[in-house]
């Protein structure tokens, strides 16, 4: 019972020497708001308010419908400009999309003559030029069919492809883009605060002040481990709940407290990668090289960034053995498909599993480190 209660107030040593360091709070916010908004509404694939205009040089009925057919909220309604101002307009990025409709356009295509519209592109914004191209293709062929056969009835084809979008049925990236981030976040932000607590009482000298009291070193990384860990826990909470529902608008269909514990299982292994990493780190700034290096990996070879079918098979059998592969499958299980406890235990029991003998692992470790260095 002793033993507890020197892990609960060294514990809550960690939040107080947290709470001294107004820098480090504000880098926690931070990454579990702005830093999260900026990668999921800041990385979209889909067109959203693109600028287009139209050089309609044809004056037309038919010029007319087709410019009609753009409209908020993939774009900006269309602007009419004269072809002598298109060249310039592009260059000061004050289109993203030019559209010129030639003279006699309609009467070509009536008369089921060749013609062409020509889009200009600017394709310095890369992800929305490629899209958006798509798009206008699409709409203006589709508007063109209408106005010649002059009916919206479409001919009866031999083939039908229906497709239906599960889990996020208008393709919103910023679900996905946002819930990675906050993975992200998880693995850095714990690293990054059980690490550096245990580096900076070494360069200050607490552990040695700790040792001198009758606390052993298992003790003080428990320490370490459950208070850390119940801070990213409650910014992860803080940020499901005000950042991914209420502001991106994240419809989950699954359970909530599922998932926080699926966190906590996780949070095992990433705060004993943390001390792991702190113990044989030598300064500050050998750790923050061993951050960088070991969560990139992590992310990368998780499936949250790129799909883990795409990896060499090799590869794909090495990520078993990632905790961070198990936590993004089961937390896309949960949070889009609606996935219960039958569905995802062999991952929750996969990350705890792995988590409970790297922290075992990671104790001994400190535990001679610190046996070591007296």
């Amino acid at each position: 019972m002793k033993r507890f209660a020197n892990v609960f107030w060294l514990g809550l040593k960690e939040f107080k020497s947290l709470a001294s360091d107004p820098f480090l709070v504000g880098f926690i916010v931070y990454a579990f708001t702005l830093a999260i908004l900026s990668q999921a509404k800041g990385v979209a694939s889909e067109v959203n308010n693109a600028s287009i205009a139209f050089v309609d040089e044809d004056q037309s009925m038919l010029s007319k419908e087709l410019i009609a057919s753009f409209f908020p909220p993939r774009f900006q309604t269309p602007q009419l400009i004269q072809a002598s101002d298109a060249t310039g307009a592009m260059d000061r990025s004050r289109f993203m999309f030019i559209v010129a409709i030639p003279p006699m356009f309609e009467e070509k295509v009536r008369k089921c003559r060749p013609t062409e519209i020509q889009v200009n592109i600017d394709a310095t914004a890369m992800n929305q030029a490629g899209t958006g191209s798509g798009y206008i293709n699409r709409i203006l062929n589709e508007r063109i069919t209408t106005y010649v056969q002059r009916s919206d009835a479409k001919t009866v084809a031999p083939l039908s492809v229906v497709i239906r979008k599960a889990f996020n049925p208008n393709g919103d990236t910023s679900w996905f883009m946002s819930v990675v981030a906050m993975i992200n976040q998880i693995t850095t932000l714990t690293l990054v605060l059980t690490g550096a607590a245990l580096i900076r009482e070494r360069e200050h000298g607490t552990i040695e002040h700790l040792l001198t009291l009758p606390l052993s070193p298992i003790e003080i990384a428990l320490a370490k481990v459950w208070a850390n860990s119940l801070i990213i826990l409650i910014a992860v909470a803080g940020s499901f709940f005000l950042i991914l529902k209420s502001i991106v608008g994240l419809e989950v269909e699954g359970s909530p407290p599922l998932f926080l514990c699926g966190v906590i299982l996780y949070l095992f292994f990433t705060s004993a990668l943390g001390l792991f990493l702190g113990t044989v780190s030598q300064s500050m700034a050998q750790f923050a090289l061993l951050i960088i290096l070991v969560s990139i990996v992590l992310q990368l070879l998780s499936g949250g960034n790129t799909p883990v079918e795409s990896q060499p098979q090799w590869m794909q059998n090495l990520t078993m053995l990632l905790p961070s592969r198990h936590f993004v499958a089961f937390s896309q299980a949960i949070i889009f498909r609606g996935a219960g406890i039958e569905t995802v235990w062999p991952q929750f029991l996969a990350v705890g599993g792995i988590g409970l003998i790297f922290l075992w692992f990671s104790l001994t470790l400190f535990r001679r480190s610190i046996s070591v260095s007296k």
